[in-house]
């Protein structure tokens, strides 16, 4: 029976994934449908967590809008999720980020990581 599950998730994973990790700034072309037409969306923002799963594996990405912070997940293989972008590489020392959420004004950036 693992052996079928498995088969079935393999087939609905995306061959190429952009490598990403938490404190990244990272652009996510989302399709959106509206009625019988369908459009991509860009939802930019910072990367707060990243759980591995196989096919089920999902990100969460922070941006503020408006001074109101949004939080959006999205599962990685997604059909909906067209591609990732990564504007640019954070620097920090855990998985996850949710101490982002509590920060404003300068104190919610995540430095640069310079290769």
């Amino acid at each position: 029976m693992n052996d079928i599950i498995r088969e079935i998730e393999a087939e609905q994973m995306k061959e190429t994934v952009t490598q990403f990790r938490a404190g990244d700034t990272v652009k996510v072309y989302g399709k959106i449908k509206e009625g019988n037409r369908e459009r991509i969306q860009v939802f930019e923002g910072i990367v707060l967590k990243v759980q591995n799963g196989g096919n089920r594996t999902t990100f969460t990405v922070r941006k503020t809008s408006n001074g109101i912070g949004v939080e959006k997940t999205w599962p990685l293989h997604s059909p909906n999720v067209e591609k990732i972008e990564v504007v640019k590489r954070g620097k920090v020392r855990r998985a996850k980020l949710f101490y982002l959420r509590d920060r404003v004004g300068k104190k919610a950036k995540v430095k640069e990581l310079v290769r």
